[in-house]
């Protein structure tokens, strides 16, 4: 435009620049050539860590938090920062370093807790080892495999998240009880549930009945895996299982503080935090009335019912 003749006012009201800029931009292109108009990323400050010492900043933290002096295997913002500054001598702030967290792939997740008590090699030992045979047997035996296990549906809802315009914060009123329904289910490998839900707390003659519903629904020839609650080792539920009614029952134990490996505990986290979520009840009536909506919309999908025993990394296949 300059060379065609335009005054720098016009050019500057034609780009909407300020006439400044314009007579600044023209004496850059006289000083270095029309190159100097093109773009040019600002370098801004250098980095204090270098792209190598970012790179081995997951490798500190796969050590774990104890390595460094913390208590706890959780790693926070402060604690990254202060392994940065011990490892290589820089200090960030906490937001720095949930920025630098981000982009090297950590993001804050919450994190699985598991029982001190735990045996890892006897709860590998049941999946690799035990669960192929019970399969098997159940295969052989024209048993129906059936794990059971229970849980509570609380009256206040399992709030998950909503939308709503900015800065404000949606409300959901519900009533702050802790009253809840105790409910016992059966799911079996070949996709179906059964449910026993009460107003009280489960004992073991809630367990018998159970038993008796599954051998009505299931037939008599069943294969239970169940963990060693004391509802399940009553005197009652062992003489149960011995008499002519029951006799062809099996029973399995699962190890000691391994609640991943029933599928059923899939299905309470998917019932309650998507079935179930956001979901306000004004009394455990209402609350009765979703819970057996909610098991019927499970029912009806297969692919679901599947899907929690792979959660609990248990093949339905033979191998």
């Amino acid at each position: 435009m300059h060379q065609q003749g335009w005054p720098e006012t016009l050019i500057a009201t034609a780009l909407d620049a300020d006439p400044c800029t314009v007579s600044r931009w023209l004496a850059a292109a006289r000083r270095e050539g029309s190159q100097a108009l093109g773009h040019h990323s600002s370098p801004g400050r250098p980095p204090k860590l270098s792209a190598e010492q970012r790179q081995l900043i997951p490798d500190c933290l796969w050590h774990g938090p104890e390595a460094y002096g913390f208590r706890g295997d959780v790693w926070t913002c402060p604690r990254v920062g202060a392994v940065i500054a011990q490892e290589f001598g820089v200090h960030y702030s906490r937001s720095q370093v949930s920025r630098l967290l981000k982009r090297l792939g950590w993001t804050p997740q919450v994190p699985v807790t598991r029982a001190l008590q735990r045996d890892e090699a006897a709860i590998d030992q049941w999946r690799t080892e035990v669960w192929p045979e019970i399969r098997q047997r159940a295969r052989q035996e024209h048993r129906t495999i059936v794990f059971v296990d229970e849980s509570g549906i609380y009256l206040l809802p399992g709030v998950v998240k909503t939308y709503a315009p900015k800065a404000h914060r949606p409300v959901l009123k519900s009533w702050l009880k802790r009253d809840h329904l105790s409910v016992m289910a059966g799911l079996s490998s070949d996709g179906h549930l059964w449910s026993l839900v009460r107003q009280v707390p489960l004992t073991g003659l809630h367990t018998i009945e159970f038993v008796m519903h599954l051998l009505c629904m299931a037939g008599p020839r069943l294969l239970i895996v169940w963990d060693r609650s004391p509802i399940h080792r009553r005197k009652e539920v062992t003489e149960l299982l011995s008499e002519p009614v029951a006799r062809q029952v099996r029973v399995e134990w699962l190890p000691p503080y391994a609640p991943e490996l029933n599928p059923l505990e899939w299905a309470w986290e998917h019932i309650k935090h998507v079935e179930l979520r956001n979901l306000p009840c004004m009394d455990v009536e209402e609350l009765h009335m979703e819970f057996h909506l909610a098991l019927a919309r499970v029912r009806q999908k297969p692919d679901l019912m599947r899907s929690f025993f792979e959660g609990a990394r248990l093949s339905l296949e033979a191998t």
